[in-house]
C-alpha cells in the first residue's frame, strides 16, 4: 500500500526547522544560493527520510498493538462436556 507523499504542510513544527536548516547548510556549502533543482533534491530526500522513519514507527506501533491483542484461553475454551447435562435433555 503506497501512502502519499508527505508535504511540507503535514510536517511538525521541529521537522520543518530542520529542513531550512539542511537547506542553509547545502546553500552555506554551495557558498551561493540554491537553484531550485538543488532545493527541491534536499527536500525530497529529507522528504523521503522522514516517510521511512514514520512508516518503522507505525510497523512497530502494529507489531506492538498485535502483541497486545486479546489472545483466547487454549484451557478455558467451551467444553461440551462441562456444559452438557450428563442425563441428556428432558
Amino acid at each position: 500500500m503506497a501512502i502519499p507523499r508527505l508535504t511540507q504542510k503535514e510536517m511538525t513544527e521541529a521537522e520543518q526547522r530542520e529542513l531550512k536548516t539542511l537547506l542553509d547548510r547545502a546553500r552555506i556549502a554551495h557558498g551561493r544560493l540554491l537553484t531550485n533543482a538543488e532545493t527541491n533534491h534536499v527536500k525530497k530526500e529529507y522528504i523521503d527520510k522522514l516517510m521511512a522513519q514514520r512508516e518503522d514507527e507505525a510497523k512497530k506501533a502494529r507489531k506492538l498493538k498485535k502483541a497486545q491483542a486479546y489472545k483466547v484461553d487454549k484451557e478455558a475454551t467451551f467444553s461440551w462436556s462441562a456444559n452438557t447435562s450428563p442425563r441428556g435433555r428432558r
